[in-house]
């Protein structure tokens, strides 16, 4: 697919001053109070990879949608790994050449998404603890709580308390927790929108089903006729629907994954993110490590051990934004 409209062919047709104004990266109306807005504001949602340009910039497209009628595509910095929402008008596209997977963001989506994690058990058919845990150097660590369903609130004092810090976290979202949790939700994008929370949205499957008296391989993420597509682009609306901007990274629920799902995610240019720390079990945080908390209620023995490792200082610094690991 291409767009060959450009922010020039934009200039001569309205005036340079009005392409300027047109191509500011889009304001999707969500206001941090009121109910949360539904995925289908975001239409017509597909995953491609091309490279787009505008004036001396490029960058990788990974979707394509509409928006309130308006063509929009949700871009990656190669090199840098954040992501932005862009006007597709405003940019020149065309299909990602080969030199394009040998940037930084395209050789984790390939490393990480062929990583088989460990097997549980022998001759299990299913992946644990697949992708990213750990990051290229060992400075700091990088702290991601998840947001599996819960009947339990938010635990705001974690999060509040890691704002004396720095505030950065990668919170890992299902789309079943902020149907139960709107509430909740609207105070991280407070939070996020005034700065005292750095949050990089981690997608964590729409749904994530989970029944304990299964086996890994046939719940979670590997629950029997589960909609692949759906569980992952449908997190990715729901936050683009409600102003947010989604990452390139997946965490499989459960950390439960099979080789079948790391194609997927490859094919989705996703990083699959899984924990060197998981720290409910008992792992110890290491230098350069992802730690795994969960601030949804469901596992406060996890929030209880960073709480103590932090205030004593035995946590490694600085806490690091997500998109620095691979």
């Amino acid at each position: 697919m291409k767009r060959l409209v450009t922010a020039m062919a934009i200039a001569a047709l309205a005036g340079v001053g009005a392409a300027r104004a047109d191509c500011a990266p889009p304001a999707i109306e969500a206001p941090l109070e009121g109910p949360v807005k539904p995925l289908e504001r975001v239409a017509d949602y597909q995953m491609i990879l091309e490279s787009c340009a505008r004036d001396d910039k490029t960058v990788l497209a990974i979707r394509i949608m509409k928006v309130e009628g308006e063509e929009l595509l949700l871009t990656v910095d190669p090199e840098t790994l954040q992501t932005k929402l862009e006007r597709a008008a405003c940019w020149s596209c065309r299909e990602a050449s080969a030199d394009a997977a040998n940037s930084r963001y395209l050789r984790a989506v390939e490393t990480y998404g062929a990583s088989i994690g460990q097997k549980t058990r022998p001759g299990a058919t299913w992946l644990e603890n697949a992708g990213l845990i750990h990051g290229r150097d060992n400075r700091g660590v990088f702290v991601t709580g998840d947001l599996c369903p819960s009947h339990k609130p938010l635990q705001r004092q974690f999060l509040q308390n890691l704002e004396t810090r720095n505030g950065k976290i990668a919170l890992s979202l299902t789309g079943s927790w902020v149907a139960r949790h709107a509430d909740d939700f609207l105070w991280l994008r407070q939070e996020k929108a005034a700065g005292r929370l750095d949050i990089v949205w981690t997608n964590h499957s729409f749904t994530h089903p989970f029944r304990p008296s299964l086996p890994a391989g046939e719940t979670f993420i590997l629950t029997p006729g589960l909609d692949p597509e759906d569980e992952i682009v449908n997190v990715e609306r729901l936050l683009i629907a409600n102003g947010e901007t989604p990452s390139v990274f997946f965490r499989y629920p459960g950390l439960i994954s099979d080789s079948a799902w790391g194609a997927r995610l490859r094919a989705a240019h996703l990083i699959p993110l899984g924990a060197d720390s998981w720290l409910a079990l008992g792992e110890r945080p290491k230098p350069g490590g992802v730690i795994l908390v969960h601030p949804n209620g469901n596992e406060p023995a996890g929030l209880a051990i960073f709480d103590r490792l932090n205030q004593s200082d035995a946590l490694p610094k600085p806490f690091r934004t997500l998109m620095e690991a691979p």
